[in-house]
């Protein structure tokens, strides 16, 4: 028995709605795996939205227009930081008060001192996509 694999070439105009996006070698390794996590339209200038995705705990955020990625919990004590405050200098834990670059995912005060993971966003067709692996 052969072990084969469909291989497709799409173009864009092909697609109609694509939800998940997994990029592997041939060997199986996962290169890179995207997902929609809402539509553009549902995270406004200044909102932050929650988003899971298997074992992984996201926030999405739209600071002034570009939007933003990284994980969700305050890497000091734990809290939710979709229920923190975004501000112009990233999002703030509504526990202790660190406030995390959404760019880079590094702390800017105390008592935070371990950045966040941050993930790549695109947006295709008026939906937020994040890269999740």
């Amino acid at each position: 028995m052969s072990n084969s694999k469909l291989c497709l070439k799409l173009k864009k105009q092909d697609i109609v709605r694509l939800t998940h996006l997994k990029v592997t070698t041939n060997t199986g390794e996962i290169l890179s795996e995207w997902v929609v996590a809402c539509k553009l339209n549902q995270l406004k200038k200044g909102e932050i939205l929650d988003f899971d995705y298997k074992d992984k705990k996201i926030l999405i955020a739209n600071l002034d227009g570009k939007i933003y990625a990284s994980d969700r919990t305050c890497t000091h004590a734990d809290a939710d930081l979709s229920t923190g405050f975004l501000t112009e200098d990233g999002v703030t834990c509504p526990l202790h008060l660190s406030t995390f670059n959404l760019k880079t995912g590094i702390p800017e005060n105390l008592p935070a001192e371990i950045p966040l993971k941050i993930y790549n966003v695109k947006i295709e067709q008026n939906e937020i996509y994040i890269e999740v692996n």
